[in-house]
């Protein structure tokens, strides 16, 4: 086959390819070969054949021998076997790839090629003279082309693929392409030529053979049955005959969903049971009806049908999911008044699709029923709230209204009924406990608080903890129990020059009641008085206007009292009963008041700069002086706060000298300790002399290095302060102890027996009656002590 296949090579590449390379003509002359190629073989003037005949070579591919396999061979005629002339090759695997025969010409290939990798090689030939390497020929460019041999099997180079159609589709559906890729030459027989088929999935689906698209084969496919499919596609080359190569891939189908399920209810009837105390809102219970679409076509809308008491008292809405209906409480229940329901619930799928609108109805109904359970309820008030009046003034315990509430569980219990003490603090009202009547506890006013809100707290006897509550607003209602009265507190005045007839004040009346101001209020002068200098005049419109009357006025710094009575229109008639007084006042030019009283008479121009700059002067000294005393105290009392502040023991002098206690009578007379009512007088003691020494200053030992105990170890703090001060000669011996012999006086029993006396021998010569005639003070002590003792104890 070796032999076969070089013989085959150097037909191709030999016979077929290479040329005879002529001697020169008898008229052209030789010459020396300078330059480039092109210009040497331009000199000659006569034509000459063509020394190269070309040809393409060819050598198959994958081949792999023994030897270098020979491809061709290159000759020229200027060749004549002497030797002289070598071949040269050049170009794309010149040397690597492909190798050449200098002497003989002959080509090799000597490497395993593949088409694929690369289709083909361009070379340059030349010859050359051996020894002086000059160009015999110009070069010539030739080429190699590799053979394709069928080597390469389809490859889908997009797998494995994933596709989606819609369930129930038509058969025929195109769902996906699948293209596979052969790298052998397309051009070159059937290498190339691909055709598809299905390996795995039939009979579902399908693959068009020429373009390799996929269709569905059975129609109604059912996602709810089976959602994904996997089909195994061939592709084969050489046309799909016998000894083609193949590959394969996979394409995994799934059906996506349409509506073409309707809802269904797992049950017909469905129960559930609610507290009657459940407020509205809450939960009762979930329904859900199976739909095996997915997504959007799954989702459910729910609701109650024949609209009567169920629909009235319950609701049904969609989850957020779009699957469950929850049934909630939309009143409130009473499992007194009804302890069931009974309603039908639908579901409807909310996206319906035409298309598959044959497969309906899209929705189903099922029946529940709720039942209502007994509860512990708390009272139940007749109202919510309660709006009471009363009128003002109304004596204490008048009625003002009443609450009512009931117990609504059975058996009911006794209802106790109460005010919540932070709504009335003042103890306006009180309520019955048993009946919840309402009276007033004060009397009220409605200038003062018109409207009183309270809350009654209404508990259940036999469970304490069932309380409910109702706000109770009371009115108070308006009597006519306030006089009128003025609206100002007016200061009226008029001018010493005023004329009659002038106007000098105009006054309002008003009404504190709740009807005063709209009721007409008349201002008169009371009846029966003298005449006035002032008229008072009713304007009809609750006001009045003063008029001066006389024309010659009392003195200035007078004034004028004008007595009033204010009636109202309410029922009993109220009447109020002012004073003003009108001051005569010196005016200006203008009319504007300049002064009034008596003062303005003495002084008529006020008082002089001089008088009060001399009034000044006298407040200022009289200030100074205060100020200097209070001074003066104040650095008095400052000189001796440090002396008071200091410890004494800081102060005291050390005069060297020791006195002889209770033996020692003459450094300090014990007659006057012993009996202070018979020592003399001081003025009548003799003087004795002092003996003063001058005091030596002791300091005490420094403090800094004391290091104090821990607070928690009082037994060392207190023995190292002993020793501080047992070992500080300075510090004055605290502990020495002064002996009295005096024990005063004025007891009626005299003067008790010393400290160094016995008492035993006393007790029993005496005993302890006497203790019985000191008096009522001693009766305990005689108690004790005078008892007479009783038999010795065996």
């Amino acid at each position: 086959m070796a032999s076969f296949l070089q013989f085959l090579l150097a037909w191709l590449g030999g016979c077929g390819c290479a040329g005879r390379l002529a001697p020169p003509s008898p008229g052209t002359k030789a010459g020396p070969l300078r330059g480039n190629a092109s210009q040497r073989w331009e000199r000659p003037l006569l034509r000459s054949r063509r020394s190269w005949v070309w040809n393409q070579f060819f050598v198959i591919e994958e081949y792999a021998g023994p030897e270098p396999v020979l491809i061709g061979r290159l000759h020229t005629d200027v060749d004549r076997g002497e030797g002289r002339i070598k071949y040269v090759l050049t170009g794309e695997g010149a040397g690597t790839v492909f190798v050449i025969d200098e002497k003989t010409g002959n080509i090799h290939v000597t490497k395993t090629l593949d088409r694929e990798e690369k289709a083909q090689y361009t070379l340059l030939a030349q010859a050359v003279d051996r020894a002086s390497n000059r160009p015999l020929e110009p070069p010539s460019e030739f080429i190699i082309k590799v053979q394709d041999i069928n080597d390469n099997p389809p490859v889908f180079l997009q797998g494995p693929y994933h596709a989606t159609v819609p369930e129930m589709s038509n058969v025929g559906t195109s769902v996906i392409q699948v293209t596979a890729h052969d790298a052998d030459d397309p051009a070159y027989g059937n290498s190339a030529r691909l055709v598809y088929t299905v390996l795995e999935g039939l009979p579902f689906f399908s693959v068009d053979p020429q373009t390799g698209v996929i269709r569905t084969a059975t129609p109604n496919m059912d996602r709810e049955t089976q959602q994904e499919f996997l089909v195994v596609v061939q592709a084969k080359d050489m046309g799909g005959h016998a000894g083609g190569l193949s590959g394969s891939t996979t394409v995994t189908v799934t059906l996506s969903d349409v509506n073409d399920n309707p809802p269904r209810f797992p049950q017909s009837s469905y129960q559930f049971s609610v507290v009657e105390t459940a407020p509205p809102g809450s939960a009762v219970g979930r329904l859900r009806a199976h739909d095996p679409d997915e997504g959007e076509n799954a989702l459910l809308a729910y609701s109650i049908l024949d609209g009567g008491d169920g629909a009235e008292a319950f609701t049904i809405y969609t989850d957020a999911l779009g699957q469950d209906g929850i049934i909630t409480v939309r009143k409130p229940l009473d499992f007194e008044s009804r302890r069931s329901y009974t309603f039908r619930v639908e579901a409807t799928n909310t996206l319906i699709d035409p298309q598959y609108i044959r497969k309906g109805p899209f929705k189903d109904v099922a029946t529940v029923r709720i039942t209502v359970e007994d509860a512990d309820e708390p009272p139940a008030f007749s109202r919510p709230e309660y709006r009471l009046a009363v009128y003002e003034n109304s004596p204490p315990g008048t009625l003002v209204g009443k609450v009512t509430a009931v117990d609504l569980d059975s058996p009911s219990s006794v209802i106790r009924y109460s005010i919540l003490p932070h709504t009335d603090p003042e103890r306006y009202f009180s309520i019955n406990s048993q009946d919840g009547t309402i009276l007033n506890s004060v009397p009220l006013d409605r200038e003062v608080v018109p409207w009183h809100n309270l809350t009654v707290v209404a508990t259940e006897l036999d469970s304490p903890t069932q309380v409910s509550h109702a706000e109770v607003a009371i009115q108070i209602l308006d009597v006519n129990d306030n006089p009128p009265q003025l609206e100002h507190g007016y200061e009226p005045f008029v001018c010493d020059s005023a004329t009659p007839g002038q106007l000098i004040q105009l006054i309002r009346a008003m009404d504190r009641d709740e009807d005063g101001n709209v009721s007409r209020i008349i201002i008169r002068s009371p009846l029966g008085t003298r005449e006035s200098n002032v008229t008072v005049r009713d304007n009809k419109d609750n006001s009045a206007s003063l008029l001066l009357r006389a024309a010659r006025l009392p003195a200035q710094g007078a004034s004028l009292l004008v007595p009033l009575e204010l009636v109202d229109g309410g029922s009993p008639t109220r009447t109020g009963s002012p004073t003003l007084t009108v001051s005569i006042c010196r005016c200006r030019r203008d009319g504007a008041m300049h002064s009034c009283g008596p003062e303005a008479l003495g002084s008529p121009a006020g008082l002089s700069t001089g008088a009060l700059l001399a009034i000044l002067a006298c407040v200022g000294t009289l200030l100074a002086l205060v100020l200097l005393f209070v001074a003066l105290r104040r650095q008095k009392q400052a000189a001796l706060l440090p002396f008071e502040e200091e410890d004494v023991r800081e102060n005291i002098i050390t005069y060297d000298d020791e006195g002889g206690g209770e033996e020692d009578t003459e450094a300090f007379d014990m007659a006057a300790l012993q009996n202070p009512d018979a020592a003399p007088p001081p003025l009548q003691q003799r003087r004795l002399l002092r003996r003063d020494v001058l005091p030596r200053p002791h300091f005490p030992p420094s403090l800094a290095a004391r290091i104090p105990p821990q607070p928690h170890d009082v037994a060392s703090f207190l023995a190292v302060r002993l020793s501080e001060v047992d070992a500080d000669p300075s510090v004055p011996p605290y502990d020495s102890i002064q002996v009295y012999g005096y024990e005063g006086q004025g007891s009626s029993a005299g003067s008790l027996s010393s400290p160094s006396s016995s008492c035993a021998g006393d007790s029993d010569a005496g005993g302890y009656e006497y203790l019985e005639e000191w008096g009522p003070l001693f009766r305990t002590l005689a108690e004790l002590y005078g008892a007479p003792e009783g038999p010795p104890l065996t």
